[in-house]
């Protein structure tokens, strides 16, 4: 690989510059083409969670860019991509066949950050940056084990293969609600002028549990719901974001928020009923919810993207490791670091 040539701009560029925002989606779509890594999504996540001193890093080979990265200075001489917990992933995409070890390192050694000690990228998927070993300067560090399902084969196959507890518990919840004459539906809302309604449902629903406690709620007239508004709509609008409601009568009970591209799902966020957390309404919609998706067949990939849960185990075998990426500027700075970390976990 010959050497990038970097550029940098304040990351409101990104904002106000039409150019760089297709040029992020470019990438994206060369790399892991993730919904939620589009401009449509980061771009919102920029202006509601960023602080203001967010750079935009994009390196160029032979006159064409090749990678682009969100960064913000985390203090010390270190920076590190731009990490909403409302993305996945870390805020980077590059061209195909671009290494992350190989951006990370041209990024610490040739941009403005002469005297910067250390970068990380941050929750990078293995499945599109392949984990390589750590080296003299550069450390790899288990994030999180996350869960998809492949949507393949059957329905009754794929049921028939989970765990007898859940089998058996989703078939007493249902006859239970059944002999008390609660009606069960889910509905499945993709048009952008649903999703306002949605969010206030969603936020409905968070305003009685413990996010509410803790001030992590979503509410329409937070910023996490004004993100999560304009996300969803934004992607609505391509036929990317869709909304898994379950209701009993006429109340909701569970909701999953959703965005999809290329056959993958991915659950952005989800809330239930706790007061009624007896009946399981989330297992209740999954369940329904994997079965259409099976019936449908447009679906061949579910993502979670969170942290592995035992509930998740209950619907798939499958786990992997996101990781972090920390490249250091030699590796005299990468042992100080290791050592000062050491001490710091001791102490």
């Amino acid at each position: 690989m010959s050497a990038l040539i970097w550029k940098e701009a304040p990351a409101q560029a990104l904002l106000q510059d039409a150019a760089l925002s297709d040029a992020w989606d470019a990438l994206n779509k060369e790399h892991s083409d993730l919904p939620f890594l589009s401009s449509l999504v980061v771009l919102p996540a920029l202006k509601v969670f960023g602080q203001g001193g967010e750079r935009l890093l994009m390196a160029h080979d032979a006159g064409r860019c090749v990678a682009m990265l969100l960064l913000r200075d985390i203090g010390k001489l270190r920076w590190q991509t731009f990490q909403p917990s409302q993305l996945p992933l870390g805020a980077w995409v590059a061209a195909a066949g671009q290494s992350v070890q190989e951006i990370a390192s041209s990024l610490l050694h040739q941009w403005p950050m002469k005297l910067s000690l250390s970068v990380s990228i941050t929750q990078v998927d293995p499945l599109f940056a392949p984990r390589a070993e750590d080296t003299a300067d550069n450390r790899h560090d288990d994030y999180i084990d996350t869960a998809w399902v492949d949507i393949e084969g059957s329905f009754d196959d794929y049921w028939a293969a989970r765990g007898k507890n859940l089998r058996q518990n989703m078939r007493k919840q249902r006859n239970k609600l059944e002999a008390e004459s609660v009606s069960m539906q889910m509905r499945v809302l993709r048009d952008a002028a649903a999703m306002p309604g949605a969010i206030a449902r969603y936020g409905a629903l968070e305003a009685q549990g413990w996010k509410a406690q803790e001030g992590t709620a979503i509410h329409p007239d937070n910023d996490q719901g004004r993100f999560y508004t304009e996300l969803l709509q934004g992607l609505a609008a391509r036929g990317e974001a869709s909304v898994y409601e379950y209701l009993f009568g006429e109340q909701t009970v569970a909701v999953n928020l959703c965005v999809q591209r290329g056959g993958t799902l991915t659950i952005l966020k989800t809330t239930y009923d706790e007061s009624i957390k007896v009946y399981s309404p989330t297992f209740l919609l999954n369940q329904d919810m994997m079965q259409a998706l099976f019936a449908e067949q447009q679906i061949k990939r579910l993502e979670y993207y969170g942290s592995l849960m035992e509930w998740h185990t209950r619907w798939t075998d499958n786990r992997r490791t996101l990781y972090h990426l920390t490249t250091f500027r030699n590796g005299v700075v990468k042992r100080l670091a290791e050592s000062l970390s050491a001490r710091n976990a001791s102490s």
